[in-house]
């Protein structure tokens, strides 16, 4: 079930994991590395009381992380591209929580829901459409013959195999759709039982907060308008509230629009583009295959449409322009007007 769901997760975290590293590629000494203030030292002795694990505490020496933040930057590649996802879905997985665990007061809850991901991700099969490995499947399904033999132990052995995989991917896939559900849910709760929500004017104190003011303009001038900023308030917490209660209808195209353009709000206006990022892609675990394979036809004919209109086309022919056959009689080429 939903294969290309989790195809699309996998290339979404994959792809986001990969930029933020390349994003902190010059500042990784002083978050993760030996360089950091948060030594590591310290992040052992942490990992002594919450029992955490990071293979970057391993060594001190700056070669040793230097090779552990290239191995983060080709697993989450490799794992984008869906090659051996079985195998680099464990790594990417190993990596995620190694670089989340060395400096836990750097996170947020991005870094939090990307983590679980990560260790969900390895139960599914989201390696078996638009990846590296489903296009060498597929040759190989092309060269190999299709013979009927009967059947054997070793098959009836690959055969239970495939079913327990199935089965695992689904209860993961499964579990993934229950974690977005409980965080959507608890998040509306939560803001139910605030004050400032309930009166509308949490977002106008969000909007003032320094830290996540990216842009002190664009933030002032959307809290020139208390009307709109109450109303969007009061629509983030229905929406997030009545997420869980309308996945088994036609109402839910219309939540996901909603909450994807909450996100992205939240990723211009407070500058947590890694959360945003996050939670979009969590989300396309709702969304069916068949509207995912209609939205790859429409971007392949969208794209389509864009080459054919730069790249230059060849001039074909006139129809009134006859071409005479190869071993007929000139005019036996040309057609009579009746």
């Amino acid at each position: 079930m939903s294969l290309h769901a989790a195809a699309v997760l996998r290339i979404g975290y994959g792809m986001l994991y990969l930029a933020f590293l390349l994003r902190e590629f010059p500042h990784r000494d002083e978050i993760w590395g030996p360089g950091s203030p948060w030594t590591p030292d310290l992040a052992r002795e942490l990992f002594g009381s919450t029992g955490w694990f990071s293979i970057l505490t391993l060594s001190d020496r700056p070669a040793y992380f230097e090779a552990c933040y290239a191995l983060a930057l080709v697993t989450s590649a490799l794992f984008m591209l869906g090659w051996r996802t079985r195998a680099v879905s464990v790594l990417f997985a190993l990596v995620v929580t190694s670089f989340h665990g060395r400096d836990i007061f750097m996170t947020d809850g991005g870094d939090n829901l990307i983590v679980l991901m990560a260790e969900y991700l390895m139960f599914t099969a989201c390696g078996r459409r638009w990846s590296l490995d489903a296009r060498r499947d597929s040759r190989r399904a092309v060269g190999s013959p299709n013979r009927r033999v009967p059947p054997s132990a070793g098959q009836q052995a690959v055969l239970v195999r495939q079913r327990l995989s199935a089965l695992v991917h689904n209860c993961g896939m499964f579990v993934i759709a229950a974690e977005v559900c409980f965080l959507y849910g608890s998040a509306g709760l939560y803001k139910v039982q605030g004050y400032l929500w309930r009166n509308g004017t949490a977002l106008h104190y969000v909007l003032g907060l320094d830290l996540f003011r990216p842009w002190p303009e664009l933030s002032h001038l959307a809290d020139q308008h208390p009307i709109l900023v109450a109303i969007v308030g009061y629509m983030t917490v229905l929406v997030q509230v009545a997420f869980p209660f309308v996945l088994f209808s036609r109402l839910k195209y219309v939540v996901l629009g909603l909450l994807i353009g909450m996100h992205l709000g939240i990723a211009v206006f407070l500058g947590l583009p890694v959360f945003s990022g996050a939670m979009i892609i969590a989300d396309a675990v709702f969304l069916p295959d068949r509207v995912l394979l209609s939205l790859e036809r429409g971007g392949w004919k969208f794209g389509g449409r864009i080459l054919r209109g730069i790249m230059p086309t060849r001039e074909e022919p006139s129809r009134s322009t006859s071409i005479p056959r190869p071993g007929l009689p000139e005019e036996m080429t040309h057609r009579s007007p009746m």
